[in-house]
């Protein structure tokens, strides 16, 4: 199928999918950004690197960044046993570590790094789920992310405690958002390379645009805007307002997009698919 066909595609189920639409004012916001102190602690002078070649070697094989649609796919079905075991492998070796003897540039990629592993870690060791959200649900749970997964200097930690805790809280900067892959369609992108403290910065201006002027991050249609859930569960990271979000949004936003979002009032309907980001 054409790029412009997979794009109109994505555009309609954005605009008409009831399963995930709702009113804007009637969505509730994402966990807040609390800080952890313990996790603020960094040596500015140590220059020792954090060896992420593992990951960026899985992410080689298995991501792909050539997808029609736009979205990046991650070949979960086609990991073989080796690299399950390699991938579990390069966690054990990050959760082993006292991060906090790191300067920050180097912190912010583990935490990256480690958040982004231990999603597909935690989607090949359920490949009976339909969705992300099926993952490790209780009945006082709606996915996977505030589950205990991993103990790192005695402290028992989960997906929500690395994104919210320590990297919003921590860096305060509304890329992030854009490089943290939730193992679904309705996500960022799953990062193509593993980040570095050389890299960083680049992949999170890369990501930002990639996502923004992605019809499932914002679309116009009939004049009427359409944006990620993301945007309105984490408002307070992208402005606090309706007009917040806007104006993150034509920060990043290029050609047509841009033009649109120029004469844009407000947003009129927003969506997140969850479906996983497989081929």
């Amino acid at each position: 199928m054409r790029r412009s066909a997979w794009r109109f595609s994505i555009l309609f189920t954005l605009l008409f999918s009831v399963a995930v639409a709702q009113a804007v004012e009637a969505v509730p916001p994402g966990p807040a950004a609390e800080p952890w102190p313990y996790w603020e602690q960094a040596d500015p002078e140590n220059s020792r690197k954090i060896d992420h070649g593992a990951w960026n070697r899985f992410l080689s094989k298995y991501v792909l960044a050539d997808h029609p649609s736009g979205i990046y796919r991650v070949r979960y079905d086609d990991v073989p046993p080796s690299d399950r075991r390699a991938l579990k492998e390069y966690l054990d070796r990050l959760i082993a570590m006292d991060v906090r003897k790191f300067n920050r540039a180097e912190q912010r990629a583990y935490w990256i790094n480690l958040y982004n592993a231990s999603v597909v870690d935690m989607v090949l060791e359920n490949p009976k789920a339909k969705n992300v959200l099926k993952i490790d649900v209780g009945f006082f749970r709606k996915g996977p992310w505030p589950v205990k997964r991993m103990t790192i200097t005695g402290k028992w930690m989960s997906l929500d405690d690395i994104e919210h805790r320590i990297l919003r809280s921590g860096w305060h900067d509304p890329r992030i958002h854009y490089v943290l892959n939730t193992a679904s369609l309705g996500s960022p992108n799953m990062p193509s390379e593993a980040f570095t403290a050389e890299n960083s910065e680049r992949l999170l201006d890369a990501a930002a645009r990639a996502y923004v002027n992605h019809p499932r991050g914002a679309a116009v249609a009939a004049g009427r805007l359409t944006v990620s859930s993301l945007y309105l569960w984490y408002r307070d990271d992208f402005g606090g307002s309706e007009q917040g979000i806007l104006d993150h949004l034509r920060r990043y936003a290029t050609g047509p997009l841009k033009t649109h979002l120029a004469a844009a009032r407000g947003i009129a309907h927003h969506a997140y698919d969850w479906n996983f980001n497989q081929p």
